[in-house]
Formats: C-alpha cells, structure tokens, sequence
C-alpha cells in the first residue's frame, strides 16, 4: 500500500477496507485470523474459515505457493474462490501431517496430506496431481477447491474430459488437522451462491447423483488396473513354461483366459488413445463415455437434467454386465487358474 492519507476505514466480511485519497481502495483479507489470535505458541491449531460463497472463476490467492504476495502491479486481484485454511504448527515435524474435510453426514469429503505421491505418474489426458499441505513451523495456508475426491486413471491412457470430484454443496463442514504434534479440529460452512437458483433439495440430490457417478467411475479404473495387472502377470507366466506336453493343457487354459482379460479390457478403455487428436483416430470405449456422462452432469449451477438421468440408467445397466463379468474373472477363472498353477509347481499371480 503506497503511502498516502487514509480518509476512511470499515470491516466487511472478515476483511479491512481502507479508502484513501486519490489512491483506490485496499483490501486487508482474512482478519477473522486476529480474532483468532491465541498466546499459546506451543498449539497445533487450525483456524475456524471464514464462510465460503459457492463461486465460479479463479484467482491467483486459489494457489499454495509462497511466491505469489497476494497483489498485482497492474490489477486488481480477487479472493481465493475456495475455502481459505489457515493453521499453525509450533515447531519442525519429521512425520507427515493430513486435513481431512467432512460433512454433516460424517462422509469423507476430501483428504491432503504433506506426503507428495511418489508413485503419481503425469501422462496426456490423466488425473492431476493432488496438492500437497506445507508442514512449516509457524502459520501455513492452504485453499481447498471445494471438490470432492479426484479419482484416478489408466496410466498412458488419453481421455478427453476432467477426473476432478464435484464441488461439495452448502452446508456445514469439519476440517481435521492431523500431526504428530496433535489434532485440532475446526467447523466450516459452505454456503449458496445467492445467483444461483438452485434450491436445498436440489442441492442434495446434486450430491448424491454425482457421488454415485464418481464412486462407479473410480471403482472402473481401479478394477481396470487390476485386472491389466493380472493379465501382465499372466502372460509372463504361460511365456515362462515349459514346450513338454504335460503343461499344453494348461497354457491353453491360461492363453484362453488371457484372451478373456483382453476382452474384457478392450470394452472398457481405449488404450491406443495416447493424446488429443487419438479420440478422433480411435474409438472411445465404455469409460470415456461414463466420464463424459460425469464431466456433462456436473456444472457450476448444480442441476441434473433428465436427459442426464436417462443417460445414467443406459450406462449403469452396462456397467452392471461388466461390473459381473469383471467379478466373474476375479473371484472364479483367475483363483481356478492360480490353482491349477499351484498344482503344477509353477506358482502362481500375486496381488
């Protein structure tokens, strides 16, 4: 702030508005942290947020990273439009810490921890990586998106749409700071978005739809990566037996469910797609579709249409059928084969 006479101040919402003479208005964010304001030094504490508008947009204060000081040379810039949280932590930890956001229900909304994902792989069209909290000595600040889980991907495997969970809806919330130091547990409260036209009851059903969606749409890749990673394994185990006639019998029964898991696989995902202009080249398969469903559903405004409705309904019934076959290949041929290896002093898949 220039120095200059300030002909006026005022508190609005949490933050301090000084009017000056020929020099804008200026902007103190976040005051409720003064009010705050605790002696005890030695606390791991987070703070109470501020209540949290559902908004659409961006802004540079969204971000986590030191470097940006909160002002433009020539703009303005806008709050953060997620839930700003602030905690303090007393002295240097050596263990990683977490908050974990829940709702009304009790249901785990979102978790962060300190822990970066060693094993996230970045590829064209995948889920981002997760943000990961600071752990400094003193206070940190972290801005939550307001969204649910992000769920994951196939690796390598290019689809053309948003793995990022739904926004969470108004209500009110508990943030769960966890460290070795201790837990400090504080209440939060999303509220609507007074342009919007969305009504409770919409709202709740909003969630729950989209809750479904995602909750399938993150058990199909999982259940793909599973069963793609028994496939890998099975092959180089029918690759590694013996040409004698008394193993024929079974490499034909491992060369045939092999074939089965290829099946199975090529139903549910594209894996020729490897960038943007391949889901032109190569048709999109069953997961594509489910996440396009997802993507279209979702919006800023919560609503769920009927044509979304209808689209669920045909979908879900698919995925039902392969959701089977998938269990089928899980829990009968694939433990009756690793029997039969077992038997033949081959070994058998690992988990």
């Amino acid at each position: 702030m220039p120095i200059t006479p300030i002909t006026d101040l005022k508190f609005h919402k949490g933050n301090l508005i000084a009017a000056t003479s020929g020099r804008s208005i200026w902007i103190l964010d976040d005051i409720f942290l003064f009010h705050q304001y605790s002696q005890n030094v030695n606390e791991v504490k987070i703070f109470r947020p501020p209540s949290t508008f559902l908004v659409s947009g961006s802004s540079e204060l969204d971000g986590n990273t030191k470097n940006f000081k909160g002002s433009h040379y020539s703009r303005g810039v806008n709050p953060a439009t997620g839930m700003v949280l602030y905690y303090f932590i007393p002295d240097s930890l050596k263990e990683h810490i977490s908050i974990e956001i829940i709702d009304e229900k009790g249901r785990a909304v979102r978790k962060f921890t300190s822990l970066k994902d060693s094993l996230f792989l970045s590829y064209d069209g995948g889920p981002p990586a997760e943000p990961v909290l600071h752990k400094n000595k003193g206070l940190n600040r972290f801005v939550w998106n307001l969204r649910h889980t992000t769920f994951p991907g196939v690796a390598n495997t290019y689809i053309e749409g948003s793995y990022k969970g739904h926004k969470a809806i108004p209500g009110k919330y508990t943030v769960i700071l966890t460290t070795e130091k201790g837990i400090s547990k504080s209440f939060a409260e999303i509220l609507p978005n007074p342009g919007y036209p969305t009504t409770t009851e919409e709202y709740i059903r909003f969630d729950e739809i989209m809750s479904e969606l995602e909750k399938k749409m993150t058990t199909m890749f999982l259940t793909i990566n599973e069963l793609f990673t028994k496939q890998k394994q099975l092959s180089e185990i029918i690759s590694r037996l013996p040409m004698d006639k008394p193993y024929d019998s079974l490499r034909n029964e491992g060369n045939a469910l092999i074939k089965k898991l290829i099946t199975w696989d090529n139903k549910m995902i594209q894996r020729k797609s490897k960038a943007y202009d391949d889901v032109e080249n190569f048709e999109n398969k069953f997961t594509a579709d489910y996440m396009f469903l997802i993507n279209h559903t979702e919006s800023e405004i919560p609503s769920i249409n009927q044509p979304s409705l209808d689209r669920k309904k045909e979908l879900d019934d698919l995925w039902f059928i392969y959701k089977s076959e998938a269990e089928h290949l899980l829990k009968t041929d694939l433990p009756a084969l690793n029997k039969k290896c077992w038997e033949s002093g081959i070994g058998a898949l690992w988990k």
